[in-house]
């Protein structure tokens, strides 16, 4: 008998009602609710559903420390269908993290730190000699449909005494494997002026509305040029949250300038999940919640949008024929506190709050 799984009563986030029935792992059926039957159900009553949720800017390979943690954990088990570590791993250990990824419910797919060493340590980019362009380029070809773009992490901590030449070396092993660049943002130097000029179309900044004195607006908080002249190249713009890479004030700077976000992502590993202020990317949506963008723009940012950059549009839509990868969530009615990467405070009066995912066409609850 061919299993039939019919997820009943969900509302689209423009509130439209729909069942949806999957069949052998493909969505069969997407209808106004019906009587069907199924020999599994689920009744998801008061729940929305999307296309299952892509957190764009994770860290998945749980054996560094601190910025590791466990495929599931920060994926199905958080309503996250599709992860992306964002660089966790150089050319020394991208095998390891595509295998560990095969093993795991969640999708997984990387971002290759232009650092064979990887995140072995939080300076990896301070030693020019760690930046390997044979085995980067070679570890590309070897994992095509794992590897989706190039991390480099321009932040003082992380460069030492190197200044730009990370971000200039990055940029021809992007040409040489054609891959866009993953560019996280931080303290200086180098300064900001000098790196966003560096990027092109479908490169990605990480952490764009980070605090520190470094970032991409000025102290009135108004858009800096080098901003503005990056988003008119499709320069690409994630959230990127993390420990300390998220504050309030910026990001309600860039609202009133309407300079919203392309993907949110959550940078989550074990330390922030636990401990906050990340916790999950539920959370993170939540804050854009608070900040008032409405919640169909908030789920394209983790479905739509991720899935267009990544090049698998099928991840980012529901549709009949298609591999079933669904989130089930709720918007709940509470006041509770969300707390920034700088201890700034906002209360929220609606939470995002993950009930189930579909991956792969395999239901299972949150």
């Amino acid at each position: 008998m061919r299993e039939r799984l019919i997820l009943r009563n969900l509302k689209l986030t423009d509130e439209q009602a729909v069942d949806i029935a999957v069949e052998e792992g493909i969505i069969a059926a997407i209808s106004k609710p019906w009587s069907g039957h199924g020999n599994v159900e689920y009744d998801g009553t008061g729940l929305y559903v999307s296309s299952g949720w892509i957190d764009l800017h994770v860290h998945a390979f749980p054996e560094l420390d601190p910025y590791g943690d466990e495929i599931d954990e920060i994926g199905v088990r958080q309503g996250v269908v599709t992860i992306v570590d964002a660089g966790s791993c150089g050319a020394d250990r991208i095998a390891e993290l595509a295998a560990s990824g095969s093993r795991a419910r969640t999708n997984l797919l990387a971002f290759l730190n232009i650092s064979s060493i990887g995140l072995s340590r939080i300076d990896e980019l301070s030693d020019l000699a760690w930046i390997d362009a044979k085995k980067t380029i070679q570890a590309a070809r070897q994992h095509p449909d794992f590897i989706v773009g190039l991390k480099a992490r321009i932040s003082r901590s992380v460069v030492g005494d190197n200044g730009i030449e990370p971000l200039r070396l990055a940029r021809s092993l992007s040409d040489a494997t054609e891959l866009p660049i993953m560019v996280h943002i931080g303290s200086g130097p180098p300064d900001i002026e000098d790196i966003v000029p560096l990027l092109r179309k479908r490169d990605i900044i990480t952490h764009y509305l980070n605090g520190k004195k470094n970032n991409l607006f000025d102290a009135e908080g108004s858009p800096l040029p080098v901003l503005t002249d990056a988003i008119r190249r499709d320069v690409r713009l994630d959230v990127g949250h993390g420990t300390a890479s998220f504050s309030f004030a910026v990001a309600e700077a860039a609202k009133r300038h309407g300079i919203a976000p392309d993907t949110i992502s959550s940078d989550i590993y074990r330390g922030n999940r636990l401990k906050g202020p990340v916790y999950s990317l539920a959370n993170v949506m939540t804050k854009f919640l608070a900040l008032g963008y409405p919640l169909g723009e908030v789920v394209a940012a983790v479905t739509v949008r991720a899935a267009e950059w990544l090049g698998k549009p099928a991840l980012g839509r529901i549709h009949e024929g298609e591999a079933a990868n669904l989130t089930l969530f709720k918007v709940a009615d509470r006041s509770a506190s969300l707390v920034d990467s700088e201890g700034a405070e906002r209360i929220a009066d609606k939470w995002i709050e993950p009930k189930g995912v579909v991956v792969n066409g395999a239901f299972m609850s949150c």
